[in-house]
């Protein structure tokens, strides 16, 4: 098993605001670093570089905008991730790819589940590199790799060649984008008839579908002179923009015209709306408005809200089918479909779409009992029993037998099965079987760490040695019980500390919000 050390900084002025959030952290089994200031906190970066900086914006000394810009400069930390925590329209801190903003009123346990993602999406990233340096061609999905990301990676590494995007959707929705790059630098984008940086501008949108990157040099004069990095962050501003304005903002399928004659219009006209009013007379939606207007999507959209306010023009009223929620108590829309995905892969043609596997090793039944109670209180989780014969160990352990806990219902068709299996070495010969293709291991402690960990320690090594291994250390911790860290690294020495998770059964918090982080670790 690999170990990652994913290791938080948080810098905070408020020093109770910061002990908080790294109590948090803490009990979802992630190490934290603590930085009273901008200052305090940059020495730290440049001397053992975090993975994430988790900051709030108005750091005293050098707040969060400068200490960005500091270590986007410096070649061992630029990579460096960002949190910012702040008052919304203040996002100085969280201009580059890859960060994000929370309002600084946020839960902690929000704080925490933003950062689980983003070193979820780091760690993604990092295996897409990898595999590309290894097999000189980088392919994947953009569930995992935004295509900002995916820009700024090749940008990074200075690539030249060609990259085909696709987004994911069929019929008439479906849109394939050609990129060419040289040396890190985008030199044409071409979206179907938009080109240039509106199309570059309409990909960054784009949340699922494909990527394809093929080295190797390109022909032809450049389009685009802009430098990537200063597009890539305008595309973000432009994004951010038409999400403030998504409410007002017309659909694209929308019918449009003109309301009064040309004869009336004001004599002196800003260059984009004259432009609009002009593709208006010729166009029948909205969406042929923004394909034939040179300006970005969303400065073209806020103009034909402003002259719709204005009784200049109309809008008729859009025939959308209603999108389709996968929504759930644990899992985001897109972990739901990366959970899909990682079902299909295994399924053979033709067969009926199987449920996911995930494996339950405990220190005690009571362990179990208490983990089953958790997830039992989960809004929508709907966790029901699932019938499993019942199979006796060789040695008459009363303990619990290998046996299905129950199931996790995803929606119509997926779900994940929850599988005890036992730690006793009697059940050794099928520890390896019950892992292949399995979602993972969630191995359950209670606060006796030594007495749970030795108990544990021969299955955990057996699964952990299978291909494509994961497993997740949780500790169920009750009223008044608490493990120090030091405690928990030491009776876990095996594994690394990202797949600790700690979960207080306290009854005053929402049990989605304790397993929510787990979870969310635990699709592939």
């Amino acid at each position: 098993m690999t170990t990652r050390c994913e290791s938080i900084l948080i810098a905070d002025g408020q020093a109770a605001r910061a002990e908080r959030l790294a109590r948090a952290f803490e009990l979802a089994g992630r190490p934290v670093t603590l930085a009273a200031n901008g200052a305090a906190a940059l020495e730290l970066a440049l001397s053992q570089p975090p993975r994430l900086l988790v900051v709030h914006a108005d750091l005293p000394l050098v707040d969060a905008a400068k200490l960005s810009e500091i270590l986007r400069a410096n070649p061992r930390t630029r990579h460096v991730h960002f949190l910012v925590l702040g008052r919304e329209g203040r996002r100085g801190g969280a201009a580059a790819i890859g960060d994000e903003w929370l309002e600084e009123s946020a839960p902690s346990d929000a704080v925490v589940a933003a950062a689980a993602r983003m070193l979820e999406r780091q760690v993604r990233l990092e295996e897409l590199d990898l595999g590309a340096h290894e097999a000189n061609l980088l392919e994947g999905s953009l569930l995992d790799l935004r295509p900002a990301e995916l820009l700024q990676m090749l940008h990074l590494r200075r690539a030249s060649g060609r990259l085909t995007l696709s987004n994911g959707q069929d019929g008439p929705r479906a849109a394939t984008a050609r990129l060419g790059l040289a040396s890190g630098e985008l030199q044409s984008v071409d979206l179907g008839a938009v080109h240039g940086e509106k199309a570059l501008f309409r990909i960054l949108e784009w949340t699922e579908g494909h990527f394809r990157f093929e080295p190797g040099a390109i022909d032809g004069v450049a389009s685009i002179k802009v430098p990537t990095r200063a597009l890539l962050a305008e595309g973000r501003r432009q994004l951010e923009e038409w999400q403030r304005l998504a409410a007002k903002l017309p659909p694209l399928e929308s019918p449009i015209r003109l309301r009064v004659a040309r004869g009336e219009l004001p004599p002196v006209l800003h260059p984009l709306t004259q432009e609009v009013l002009g593709l208006i007379e010729n166009a029948t939606r909205v969406g042929d408005v923004l394909d034939q207007c040179s300006q970005p999507d969303y400065q073209i959209l806020r103009t034909l809200h402003t002259l719709a306010e204005r009784g200049i023009i109309e809008f008729g009223r859009a025939r959308l089918a209603p999108p389709e929620s996968i929504a759930h108590a644990l899992f985001s829309e897109a972990q739901v479909r990366r959970l899909r995905g990682f079902v299909q892969s295994d399924r053979r043609s033709g067969a009926p779409l199987p449920n996911a596997k995930l494996l339950v090793v405990a220190a005690s039944e009571d362990a179990i009992q208490r983990f089953e109670e958790l997830l039992e209180k989960v809004p929508g989780a709907e966790l029901a029993p699932v019938p499993s014969p019942r199979c006796e160990g060789r040695t008459g352990d009363p303990k619990r037998p290998l046996t299905a806990l129950g199931r996790l219902a995803i929606d119509g068709e997926l779900a994940i099965d929850l599988i005890h299996l036992p730690a006793e070495t009697a059940f050794a010969p099928l520890w390896a079987f019950a892992a292949h293709h399995a979602l993972g291991t969630i191995v359950l402690h209670d606060a006796r760490m030594g007495t749970s960990a030795d108990a544990l320690k021969d299955v955990a090594a057996a699964l952990a040695s299978q291909p494509a291994a994961r497993t997740f250390h949780v500790v169920l911790l009750g009223a008044g019980e608490r493990v120090p860290p030091e405690e928990l690294r030491r009776n876990l020495a095996l594994l690394d500390s990202a797949s600790l998770f700690l979960l207080p059964l306290d009854p005053s918090k929402d049990p989605s919000s304790l397993v929510r982080s787990l979870f969310a670790r635990i699709v592939p």
